[in-house]
């Protein structure tokens, strides 16, 4: 049985509202032996006090890249470590047949909004428990690499040995969004996951994320 896994890239972190922080705090990381299903369990949680959260924005659709696009390498601090991470820690144990790493980087200028920067990141990771690393791309090249505009915006690849980190999903977490009523499921982005860690193909009739614009260096 040929080896699968997946990898979520999630960028633009910062600008999560607390419906998708929780849930994103609850998706589990490879090293994860035998993980064949995702399920995001929401949980209430306190934003921190020493911040106030601005959710009014301009409405940015995520676009770009296509499809079949090999997940570009990168080297990336995580604030709460001091750890500089690169594309080839998320390979899989050798052991794993299924497994999912999950990796955040926020990408938002400090010159603006030194609100995002790598000191409140990692309180934020303390304050949240992530169980993956949140990345700081101070340089913004990694967000351009990807192909990143908006926050947030999922990139989901398949790595199977025949094709490696190849994009499977690039759509939206599901359709809720701050200013609908929608409740916040994490639907389409688990099938995804589901379908890659099933050996199943991901539908590529897919909704695009919809977020603030990822806030660039002048």
């Amino acid at each position: 049985m040929a080896a699968t896994a997946a990898t979520v890239s999630l960028i633009g972190a910062p600008f999560l509202p607390p419906p998708f922080r929780s849930a994103a705090a609850n998706l589990q990381i490879a090293p994860t032996p035998w993980l064949s299903k995702l399920r995001f369990q929401l949980q209430p949680l306190r934003l921190p006090t020493r911040r106030t959260l601005v959710l009014r924005c301009a409405r940015t659709e995520s676009k770009g890249v296509s499809l079949g696009f090999r997940a570009p390498n990168f080297e990336l601090p995580e604030p709460l470590t001091g750890k500089v991470w690169k594309l080839e820690d998320f390979e899989p144990y050798p052991a794993l047949l299924k497994g999912l790493a999950v990796a955040a980087i926020s990408s938002n200028s400090v010159a603006t909004h030194p609100q995002d920067g790598p000191e409140f990141m990692a309180e934020d990771a303390k304050a949240f428990s992530y169980p993956f690393p949140y990345l700081y791309d101070a340089s913004q090249k990694v967000a351009r690499d990807f192909g990143a505009v908006c926050t947030p915006e999922f990139f989901l690849f398949k790595k199977d040995g025949r094709r490696p980190y190849e994009l499977v999903y690039h759509g939206q977490f599901d359709d809720s969004r701050p200013s609908n009523n929608v409740p916040v499921t994490g639907r389409d982005l688990s099938l995804a996951l589901d379908c890659v860690l099933s050996g199943q193909p991901v539908s590529s009739e897919q909704k695009p994320s919809v977020g603030c614009s990822i806030k660039w260096h002048p």
